[in-house]
Protein backbone atom coordinates (compact mmCIF):
# COMPACT_ATOMS: atom_id res chain seq x y z
CA UNK A 1 0.00 0.00 0.00
CA UNK A 2 3.13 2.48 0.87
CA UNK A 3 4.51 1.75 -2.96
CA UNK A 4 1.19 3.05 -4.04
CA UNK A 5 1.59 6.12 -2.45
CA UNK A 6 4.79 7.09 -3.07
CA UNK A 7 4.24 5.60 -6.81
CA UNK A 8 1.22 7.72 -6.55
CA UNK A 9 3.62 10.61 -5.48
CA UNK A 10 6.11 10.72 -8.11
CA UNK A 11 4.22 10.70 -10.73
CA UNK A 12 2.19 13.67 -9.34
CA UNK A 13 5.43 15.16 -9.22
CA UNK A 14 6.45 14.68 -12.97
CA UNK A 15 3.18 15.74 -14.04
CA UNK A 16 2.68 19.23 -12.23
CA UNK A 17 7.13 19.64 -12.82
CA UNK A 18 6.40 19.03 -16.55
CA UNK A 19 4.69 21.98 -17.55
CA UNK A 20 7.56 24.00 -15.51
CA UNK A 21 9.85 22.01 -17.58
CA UNK A 22 8.56 22.44 -20.83
CA UNK A 23 7.98 25.84 -20.44
CA UNK A 24 9.70 28.52 -22.33
CA UNK A 25 10.08 32.50 -22.13
CA UNK A 26 8.01 33.65 -25.19
CA UNK A 27 10.67 36.50 -25.97
CA UNK A 28 13.17 33.39 -26.94
CA UNK A 29 10.55 31.65 -28.66
CA UNK A 30 9.79 35.39 -30.55
CA UNK A 31 13.50 35.49 -31.48
CA UNK A 32 13.87 32.24 -32.62
CA UNK A 33 11.18 33.03 -35.42
CA UNK A 34 12.40 36.40 -35.82
CA UNK A 35 16.05 34.83 -36.22
CA UNK A 36 15.26 32.44 -38.03
CA UNK A 37 16.86 29.96 -36.21
CA UNK A 38 13.91 27.44 -36.60
CA UNK A 39 14.06 24.66 -39.27
CA UNK A 40 10.20 23.92 -39.03
CA UNK A 41 10.09 21.14 -36.73
CA UNK A 42 9.82 22.67 -33.41
CA UNK A 43 12.76 21.56 -32.17
CA UNK A 44 14.45 24.55 -32.04
CA UNK A 45 12.02 25.78 -28.97
CA UNK A 46 13.32 23.49 -27.03
CA UNK A 47 16.56 22.71 -27.63
CA UNK A 48 18.88 25.40 -25.56
CA UNK A 49 21.42 24.90 -27.80
CA UNK A 50 19.98 26.32 -31.24
CA UNK A 51 19.23 29.52 -29.01
CA UNK A 52 20.36 29.98 -25.45
CA UNK A 53 19.13 32.64 -22.56
CA UNK A 54 22.78 33.64 -23.15
CA UNK A 55 21.93 35.98 -25.35
CA UNK A 56 20.14 38.28 -23.53
CA UNK A 57 21.02 36.89 -20.14
CA UNK A 58 24.08 36.96 -18.21
CA UNK A 59 23.14 33.56 -16.87
CA UNK A 60 22.13 30.49 -18.84
CA UNK A 61 19.32 29.55 -17.09
CA UNK A 62 18.22 33.29 -17.76
CA UNK A 63 16.42 35.83 -15.48
CA UNK A 64 18.05 38.91 -13.93
CA UNK A 65 21.08 40.25 -14.71
CA UNK A 66 20.67 41.16 -18.40
CA UNK A 67 24.20 41.16 -20.32
CA UNK A 68 24.62 44.39 -22.92
CA UNK A 69 22.09 43.03 -25.41
CA UNK A 70 19.63 42.32 -23.01
CA UNK A 71 20.20 45.40 -21.59
CA UNK A 72 19.91 47.15 -24.72
CA UNK A 73 16.87 45.78 -25.67
CA UNK A 74 15.36 46.73 -22.42
CA UNK A 75 16.38 50.49 -23.17
CA UNK A 76 15.05 50.01 -26.61
CA UNK A 77 11.67 49.39 -24.89
CA UNK A 78 12.13 51.77 -22.26
CA UNK A 79 12.70 54.37 -25.11
CA UNK A 80 9.44 53.01 -27.24
CA UNK A 81 7.53 53.58 -24.35
CA UNK A 82 8.49 57.15 -23.10
CA UNK A 83 7.72 58.04 -27.01
CA UNK A 84 4.61 57.01 -26.31
CA UNK A 85 5.09 53.59 -27.95
CA UNK A 86 3.53 50.69 -27.62
CA UNK A 87 6.07 48.37 -29.61
CA UNK A 88 6.04 44.42 -29.05
CA UNK A 89 9.30 42.49 -28.68
CA UNK A 90 10.09 41.44 -32.45
CA UNK A 91 9.28 44.99 -33.61
CA UNK A 92 11.90 46.53 -30.56
CA UNK A 93 14.24 43.95 -31.54
CA UNK A 94 14.39 44.75 -35.32
CA UNK A 95 14.28 48.35 -33.97
CA UNK A 96 17.52 47.97 -31.94
CA UNK A 97 19.33 45.57 -34.68
CA UNK A 98 18.04 48.27 -37.40
CA UNK A 99 20.23 51.12 -35.24
CA UNK A 100 23.55 49.89 -36.15
CA UNK A 101 24.20 49.48 -32.65
CA UNK A 102 27.29 47.15 -31.06
CA UNK A 103 25.97 46.27 -27.24
CA UNK A 104 28.97 44.31 -26.72
CA UNK A 105 31.42 46.68 -27.74
CA UNK A 106 33.14 44.29 -29.88
CA UNK A 107 32.86 45.68 -32.78
CA UNK A 108 30.65 43.58 -34.43
CA UNK A 109 26.81 45.33 -34.73
CA UNK A 110 24.59 43.21 -33.28
CA UNK A 111 22.61 42.30 -36.13
CA UNK A 112 26.22 40.53 -38.04
CA UNK A 113 26.24 38.89 -35.02
CA UNK A 114 22.91 37.37 -34.64
CA UNK A 115 23.55 36.33 -38.45
CA UNK A 116 26.69 34.79 -37.75
CA UNK A 117 25.10 32.91 -34.95
CA UNK A 118 27.53 34.72 -32.28
CA UNK A 119 26.24 36.18 -29.14
CA UNK A 120 25.84 39.78 -29.43
CA UNK A 121 25.81 40.42 -25.78
CA UNK A 122 29.02 38.64 -25.06
CA UNK A 123 32.52 40.50 -26.68
CA UNK A 124 34.19 36.97 -26.58
CA UNK A 125 31.59 35.69 -29.07
CA UNK A 126 32.10 37.29 -32.51
CA UNK A 127 32.73 36.21 -35.49
CA UNK A 128 35.97 35.05 -36.93
CA UNK A 129 35.97 36.74 -40.15
CA UNK A 130 36.28 40.18 -40.38
CA UNK A 131 34.17 42.37 -39.99
CA UNK A 132 34.12 43.45 -43.84
CA UNK A 133 34.02 40.29 -44.93
CA UNK A 134 30.97 39.49 -42.68
CA UNK A 135 29.06 42.78 -43.31
CA UNK A 136 29.69 41.74 -47.48
CA UNK A 137 28.37 38.56 -46.84
CA UNK A 138 25.28 39.39 -44.33
CA UNK A 139 24.22 42.20 -46.76
CA UNK A 140 24.40 39.98 -49.73
CA UNK A 141 22.22 37.60 -47.83
CA UNK A 142 19.41 40.15 -47.51
CA UNK A 143 20.62 42.18 -44.17
CA UNK A 144 19.17 43.33 -41.31
CA UNK A 145 15.50 43.28 -43.43
CA UNK A 146 15.84 39.54 -43.15
CA UNK A 147 15.12 40.09 -39.30
CA UNK A 148 12.07 42.66 -39.66
CA UNK A 149 8.65 41.02 -37.95
CA UNK A 150 7.12 39.19 -39.79
CA UNK A 151 3.18 39.80 -39.95
CA UNK A 152 2.09 37.53 -37.04
CA UNK A 153 4.71 38.98 -34.69
CA UNK A 154 4.03 42.65 -35.13
CA UNK A 155 0.48 42.05 -32.88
Amino acid sequence: MQQKHVLGGILAFLVLATPVALALPKYRLQAITQFHLDDGSGLAALDRRVMSCSYCHVKDSGGAPWNPFGEAIRATFKANAEAGGKAKFPEVLYTLLESGADADGDTYPDALEVWAKTLPGDPGSKPTEALEVVQTAFEAAGGVEQFEPQQGQKK
